[in-house]
């Protein structure tokens, strides 16, 4: 089974964490060395239930359910911290990284992430393919996150594409709902690279 651009495709959406990047296993062992320090286990199950939120969302859940005496946005400065520690044990999902090459520099890329902005520059740095993509909207860019559609939306208005001619590749229920939403073709990655965390 070959992963491959859908024929009706005018341009290509990408999730990045756990899409292109095989980052969710770093992102929980961060979630793990950050809720340790209040007593408190961060499950993997709702790592992948919650996957495509950005990381404020993820510490809001964090402080809830530990009880914990520290804000959202302190806790996702402690796990962005760790997690900037281990970038280099990102690595790149190979079938989903040949579509992107394959289509290089022939059709409109953009990548649609829940994950900051920060954090995804300094991914798509380490993994040298910031250059493969015409457009790149993160958390800090919509005001309403996954499952809304408007991260999807906001990359096919960026490369001038109807919403109904972009194929977004996804493994997140939130990332896969958000594209339904928008309208647009849907591929879920997960077949094919799976959730090794």
């Amino acid at each position: 089974m070959i992963l491959d651009v859908d024929p009706r495709a005018k341009a290509l959406i990408f999730d990045f964490d756990g899409t292109l990047a095989n980052s969710l296993p770093v992102h929980m062992e961060c979630w793990e060395i950050v809720c340790e320090k209040f007593d408190f286990h961060f499950s993997r199950e709702v790592m992948l239930e919650m996957t495509g939120m950005p990381t404020l969302k993820f510490a809001e859940y964090v402080k809830e359910q530990s009880g914990c005496s520290y804000k959202p946005e302190e806790i996702a400065k402690m796990k962005q911290d760790e997690f900037i520690k281990r970038v280099d044990q990102v690595t790149l999902f190979d079938p989903v990284f040949a579509l992107v090459f394959k289509y290089h520099h022939k059709i409109p890329m953009a990548i649609g992430t829940g994950g900051s902005r920060k954090s995804v520059e300094l991914m798509l740095d380490w993994l040298g393919i910031r250059d493969y993509f015409d457009y790149i909207v993160t958390a800090n860019d919509v005001k309403n996150h996954k499952p809304e559609p408007d991260t999807f939306l906001e990359c096919s208005r960026k490369m001038g594409i109807e919403p109904e001619y972009c194929e977004v590749f996804e493994d997140g229920d939130m990332g896969i709902r958000a594209a339904q939403s928008a309208g647009m073709i849907v591929t879920d990655v997960r077949p094919y690279v799976g959730h090794p965390i």
